[in-house]
């Protein structure tokens, strides 16, 4: 057998049906994060045909672009900034209710940014296959997970079906040798990578990381390279797991 790469691994494990000249692959979605702001026409569209969501289970939601960052006020009134917000936020409320679907709450204890509650909960694991209506999740993919956003029409074929009509993209390698200097972050690795590549240098495609400077990285550091992948036009980016991965997961709540 010919060798493949983490992409190929991921997208023929999780390939329902394979693409064709005239149409896409199907592809199954092991983890699908919601938020408020791109699943309202998503849950109406469901509604308006009858459907329910498919694998509850596999969906977590979360509030987190459109709430106050400020705290309640006497009467317990949060200061949203203006009425939509707050009408989003009731939307994924009755939503989540209405089909089943686990809400972390603006009180839950695990609240949080709907990319980093992922990883700090354990939700995040090599292998998976992860989406969500924003673009910025190829973050997940510091976890050897194929991670990336989807449009609001997407996220209700995933809610009723738990798959995705996708293309598949191609494979680009990207190899960091030697060690960051001191002073030197993940940021401005990545942004290096970005300058020499340019904004549309990862268009279509997606990009593994590898090589010694990007092992000796933390998991708080792939993220950020992963998550600036977006910047370089990729559809998602990735590293492979490894005992900084496993150390990084072990204990946590849902690992």
């Amino acid at each position: 057998m010919a060798p493949r790469t983490l992409l190929d691994k991921l997208w023929d494990a999780h390939q329902v049906t394979a693409e064709t000249p005239d149409t896409p692959a199907i592809l199954y979605v092991d983890l699908h994060l919601v938020h408020e702001v791109t699943s309202p026409q998503a849950f109406s569209e469901l509604r308006a045909r009858g459907l329910r969501v498919r694998r509850p289970a596999r969906t977590l939601a979360t509030l987190d672009h459109s709430t106050p960052t400020l705290p309640a006020d006497a009467a317990g009134s949060l200061p949203f900034v203006t009425p939509a917000a707050a009408a989003q936020v009731d939307m994924l409320r009755g939503n989540c209710r209405e089909f089943g679907i686990e809400l972390l709450d603006l009180a839950h204890a695990q609240r949080g940014i709907v990319h980093v509650i992922g990883p700090e909960l354990g939700a995040t694991q090599p292998g998976m296959t992860i989406v969500c209506g924003d673009s910025h999740t190829s973050t997940h993919g510091a976890f050897g997970a194929l991670a990336f956003g989807i449009g609001t029409s997407e996220v209700g074929h995933v809610l009723a079906s738990q798959c995705l009509l996708q293309r598949k993209p191609r494979a680009m390698a990207i190899e960091v040798r030697g060690r960051l200097q001191p002073g030197v972050t993940a940021k401005d690795l990545v942004l290096h990578i970005i300058g020499h590549i340019g904004v549309d240098g990862g268009t279509g495609c997606v990009i593994e990381y590898r090589g010694e400077a990007i092992r000796a990285l933390s998991m708080d550091e792939r993220m950020t390279v992963c998550n600036m992948s977006i910047e370089a036009g990729a559809r998602a980016g990735m590293i492979a797991p490894d005992e900084v991965t496993f150390a990084w997961l072990h204990g946590r709540p849902r690992a």
